[in-house]
C-alpha cells in the first residue's frame, strides 16, 4: 500500500510545479511560498481531523517534536529555494536540480538510518540519476522562459535540493512514533511561520493586495497539490524504507516535464532528453 501512497505523491508533485511557476510569473516568490503554505496548513489539518489523529497530540514525546520543527524548518528552506529558482528559470532546468536530492537522500538514508540493503544498486542508481541531473543542469536556458539569467537560479535550486533531503531524514524520524498526517500538520505549521516571516523580513508581503487573481488561483491550486502530496509522501515514508519511497516520488520529474511541455511550452534538447533518460533509469534501476 505505501508504493501507492509513494505513487500518488509523484503525480501531485508533478502538478505542483507546474501549478506553481504559472501562478509565480507576477507575484514575489516569497509572498507566493507564503500564501501557499497557508493552504497546505488548511488542507493538512482538515485531513488530521477528519482521520481523529489529533487525539494523539498529547502523547507526542519531546525528541519527536524536535525532529518535526527541524523537518519543517529545513522543508521551509527547500520552499523558498524552489520557488525563487522557478521565478528565474525554466520549470525544465529547475525540476532536474532539485529532485537530484535524491542522491543525497541516499547516501544520508544509508549512512545515518542503516538502510544498507542492496548497498551496489542503490549507489549504481544514484550515479547514474547524478550524470542524468548533470547533463539537464548544463543546457541553456530553455524555449518557455526568456528571462533566465546566469546561474543564479542553479544556487537556489541546488540548495532546494539540499534541504529537500535533510527534510526527509528528518521527517523519517520524526514520524517514527507519530500519526504520519498529524506530523505533516506540524511541520506544515513550522513551514508557515517561516515563510512569513521571510515575506515580512524582505518586506514582499506590502504586494499581498496587488497580487493579480489568476495568479492567486494557481498559487492556491499549487498549495491543494502540495497538500496532497505531502500527504501521501509521508504516509508511505511511515510504513516503506526511505531509500524507496523517495525514487517513486522523484519520478515526478517526468510529469513535470510532460507537464512543461503541453501547458508552458518548453521543449527538452536532446542532451536534456538523454539526461531525463538517466534520471528514470536510474530511479527505476533502485526500485527493481
Amino acid at each position: 500500500m505505501w508504493m501507492l501512497y509513494a505513487a500518488g505523491s509523484a503525480v501531485f508533485a508533478g502538478l505542483t510545479a507546474i501549478l506553481a511557476k504559472v501562478g509565480i510569473r507576477h507575484t514575489p516568490s516569497n509572498l507566493a511560498t507564503a500564501i501557499r503554505t497557508i493552504v497546505v496548513l488548511v488542507f493538512a489539518w482538515l485531513v488530521v481531523l477528519i482521520v481523529g489523529s489529533q487525539n494523539t497530540l498529547g502523547s507526542l514525546s519531546g525528541p519527536t517534536v524536535w525532529f518535526l520543527v527541524l523537518s519543517g524548518l529545513a522543508t521551509g528552506a527547500s520552499w523558498l529555494c524552489y520557488f525563487r529558482a522557478l521565478q528565474l528559470a525554466d520549470v525544465n532546468q529547475v525540476a532536474p536540480v532539485d529532485k537530484s536530492s535524491i542522491v543525497l537522500t541516499v547516501l544520508f538514508a544509508i549512512v545515518l538510518l542503516g538502510e544498507t540493503e542492496d548497498l551496489t544498486t542503490r549507489l549504481t542508481g544514484i550515479a547514474v540519476i547524478g550524470i542524468g541531473t548533470y547533463l539537464m543542469i548544463e543546457r541553456g536556458g530553455g524555449a518557455g522562459n526568456v528571462s533566465t539569467q546566469g546561474r543564479g537560479w542553479l544556487l537556489y535550486a541546488l540548495g532546494s535540493a539540499v534541504f529537500a533531503a535533510l527534510t526527509t531524514i528528518l521527517g523519517k524520524v520524526g514520524i517514527a512514533d507519530v500519526e504520519s498526517n498529524l506530523g505533516t500538520a506540524i511541520r506544515t505549521g513550522v513551514v508557515l511561520v517561516m515563510a512569513w516571516v521571510v515575506a515580512l523580513v524582505t518586506g514582499e508581503h506590502r504586494g499581498m493586495r496587488q497580487t493579480p487573481r489568476r495568479d492567486l488561483l494557481f498559487i492556491v491550486l499549487s498549495g491543494v497539490a502540495t497538500g496532497a502530496s505531502w500527504l501521501c509522501y509521508f504516509r508511505a515514508l511511515q510504513d516503506g524504507p526511505a531509500s524507496v519511497v523517495v525514487p517513486i516520488d522523484k519520478t515526478s520529474i517526468v510529469l513535470t516535464v510532460a507537464f512543461a511541455w503541453v501547458f508552458l511550452g518548453e521543449r527538452l534538447t536532446r542532451r536534456s532528453a538523454l539526461g531525463l533518460g538517466l534520471i528514470v533509469t536510474g530511479t527505476l534501476l533502485m526500485l527493481l
